[in-house]
C-alpha cells in the first residue's frame, strides 16, 4: 500500500519515493541507457509501491517521437501580441516545423505555477523538444528540460558562454552600427535606453553603444544611460528620464523599435522635434519603423530567420543527436530613414 489517500500518483512523488531528480524518473520511464542500474532499481521500486502509471500515448508512437514541438515564451500576452518580434519568432519558427510535418505548441509561461505545469507536461514526454524566446539570466527552464532528456535551442543567450544551443544576431554590432551612424551625422550627446539588463540581449546592445562612443571619440557619460524593458511604456519612462538628466541631448539608440515609439512620444511631449532636435534610432526593423512619423532608422535583425534556424538546429538534433552544441550568430543591418 502506498499510503495516498486519493488521487493518481505523479511524476514528482516517485521521484521523492525512490529519491532521484524528475528528470531521472523520465529516463527510467522511456527507457534511456543513461541511468545507473542502482536508480533505475529505485525508481522501478518507487512505480510499483505508488502504482504510477506513465502517460503511454507519446511511447506508443514510432520511434517514441510525439512529432510535436514547444516554443515556450516566459512573457504575458499583452508583450506577446505588442511586440513584433514575437510574431515574427512564431512565424519563422512554425514554417519551418510545417514543412517538417511538426506540430506547433505554442506555450506562455508567466508564473512559478505555470512553469511547474510545463515541466510536467515535458517530464510525461509529450513533445519532442522544446525552443525557447525571450530568455533571461536566470531561467531555470533550459537545464530543467535538458535533465528531462529532451533538446533545447534558444532563441538568443543568457550570457557570453551560454552553454545551451542557440541562435542569436549580432546584437554588440547593433548598438555600434547606430552609434557609428549618430556620430557620423555630427550627433554628440548620444543617449541610449536600454533593454532589462538581466537579460544578455540587453547587455550587448549597451557594449555595442559604448564601443561606438569610443571609435567615435566621444566620452560616456552614464547619464545618458537609461534602462527600459522593451515596452512603450518603458521607452517613453526612460525618455522622459534622460531629458530630465541631459535636456541637450541630441540623439537617443533605443534598443527595439517599440522603446523607440515611446521615446518619440516623450519627445514630443517636451517639445523637440525628430530628427531636427534628436535623432532616433531603433532595432528589430519592424512594422513598428516603418509605420512611425518620421519612419525610423533601425538596425534589422532577421527575426524570422532566426525562428526558421533555431527550428532546424532542433530538428537536426532530433535526426542526429550530438555533443556538440551549436550556435549561430545571424549578422544585423543598418536601415536609414527620415528619423535621423
Amino acid at each position: 500500500m502506498s499510503g495516498r489517500q486519493s488521487g493518481r500518483p505523479t511524476l514528482e512523488e516517485v521521484a521523492a519515493r525512490a529519491g532521484v531528480g524528475r528528470g531521472t524518473v523520465s529516463r527510467v520511464i522511456n527507457g534511456s541507457p543513461r541511468v545507473s542500474e542502482q536508480a533505475k532499481a529505485a525508481v522501478d521500486r518507487a512505480i510499483a509501491e505508488l502504482g504510477y502509471v506513465p502517460n503511454q500515448a507519446a511511447r506508443a508512437l514510432a520511434g517514441n517521437r510525439t512529432d510535436a514541438i514547444a516554443l515556450v515564451i516566459p512573457e504575458n500576452e499583452a508583450r506577446l501580441f505588442a511586440e513584433p518580434y514575437f510574431l515574427d519568432v512564431i512565424r519563422g519558427v512554425s514554417a519551418e516545423l510545417a514543412d517538417a510535418d511538426k506540430q506547433l505548441l505554442l506555450t506562455l509561461v508567466r508564473t512559478e505555477q505555470e512553469r511547474r505545469r510545463f515541466e510536467q507536461y515535458v517530464a510525461a514526454q509529450r513533445v519532442d523538444g522544446v525552443l525557447l524566446a525571450s530568455v533571461h539570466a536566470d531561467d531555470p527552464l533550459p537545464e530543467l528540460v535538458r535533465e528531462l532528456g529532451l533538446p533545447v535551442v534558444l532563441n538568443g543567450r543568457r550570457t557570453e558562454d551560454e552553454p545551451v544551443p542557440y541562435v542569436d544576431s549580432d546584437n554588440a554590432g547593433a548598438g555600434r552600427a547606430a552609434v557609428d551612424h549618430l556620430a557620423g551625422r555630427g550627433r554628440r550627446a548620444i543617449a541610449t535606453i536600454t533593454g532589462p539588463l538581466d537579460m544578455y540581449v540587453a547587455r550587448a546592445r549597451l557594449d555595442g553603444y559604448r564601443e561606438g562612443l569610443a571609435s567615435a571619440g566621444l566620452d560616456a557619460d552614464e547619464a545618458l544611460v537609461a534602462t527600459g524593458d522593451f515596452t512603450e511604456e518603458g521607452g517613453h519612462r526612460a525618455m522622459r528620464e534622460l531629458l530630465a538628466r541631459r535636456p541637450h541631448l541630441d540623439a537617443v539608440f533605443a534598443a527595439s523599435d517599440v522603446m523607440a515609439a515611446g521615446a518619440r512620444a516623450a519627445l514630443r511631449e517636451a517639445g523637440r522635434r525628430v530628427p531636427d532636435d534628436v535623432a532616433l534610432v531603433g532595432v528589430d526593423d519592424s512594422t513598428v519603423a516603418r509605420l512611425m512619423d518620421p519612419p525610423l532608422t533601425s538596425v534589422r535583425q532577421p527575426i524570422e530567420e532566426m525562428g526558421r534556424t533555431m527550428a532546424r538546429m532542433l530538428l537536426h538534433e532530433l535526426a542526429e543527436p550530438s555533443a556538440d552544441r551549436q550556435k549561430r550568430v545571424l549578422p544585423t543591418e543598418l536601415m536609414v530613414r527620415a528619423s535621423s
